[in-house]
């Protein structure tokens, strides 16, 4: 029996992302190595993953697969594997802390904001982009805090940082969409800049952030 092309590239991302997971275990030594606190190295790391398996993995998304369900299992099965390795006290303690799980959420938020918006508006292009927000977005704009601030927080400086990455990245997977809507992705990108700097409870920036920019997309296209 011939398995769907997609199977493979399906498992050639798994295997890379978890490449990214265990190998980004060397920056996070070499930070603390040279003196840099565990914590902010921490976060540091946690960004360079976010970019790293979220942001190249959705780059990936509409160029290898043809429907939305690989994405949907491989980011679920990837969700059970990150929270499993909180539950066993088996962290990958050079990204996860005991304090909170949003690299769980992350994971989870991004299956279903890809799967839900592909089926719902039938662009892959578009199905990612809440997904590149949270990668590289919310990524730079970790490690700009961080270097800044000199510690997790919100300040401001770090939503300057993600308006610039968010802004392009938005007009132009908009523009790529069918039909085009750039006015709408760069709407997108300002909501998800804005939305990011708040957190309410156990729903963190990774659940604002996609159900958001999420909404925003489908009222550009139904109704925009």
């Amino acid at each position: 029996m011939r398995l769907d092309p997609q199977f493979y590239w399906a498992a050639a991302l798994s295997l890379y992302i978890l490449a990214v997971l265990f190998f980004t275990r060397l920056p996070y030594e070499a930070m603390v190595a040279r003196g840099l606190e565990p914590i902010r190295a921490l976060y540091y790391n946690r960004k360079l993953v976010h970019m790293l398996a979220g942001g190249v993995g959705s780059l990936a998304v509409p160029l290898v697969f043809t429907d939305p369900w690989f994405p949907l299992v491989s980011g679920l099965l990837l969700t059970l594997l990150v929270n499993l390795a909180h539950a066993t006290g088996f962290r990958f303690y050079w990204f996860q802390t005991p304090e909170n799980r949003n690299d769980v959420k992350f994971a989870f938020m991004w299956s279903l904001s890809v799967a839900g918006l592909w089926w719902l508006l039938g662009d892959p292009w578009l199905a990612v982009l809440p997904g590149l927000y949270m990668a590289f977005g919310d990524g730079v704009t970790g490690i700009a805090r961080n270097a800044f601030i000199r510690r997790r927080s919100k300040s401001a400086i770090g939503s300057v940082f993600m308006l610039l990455i968010c802004i392009p990245i938005g007009w132009m997977i908009g523009s790529m969409a069918h039909p085009p809507i750039p006015v709408w992705g760069l709407i997108s990108a300002l909501v998800a800049t804005f939305i990011e700097r708040y957190e309410f409870g156990p729903i963190d920036d990774n659940i604002l952030i996609t159900t958001a920019a999420s909404a925003v997309l489908v009222i550009g296209v139904y109704w925009g």
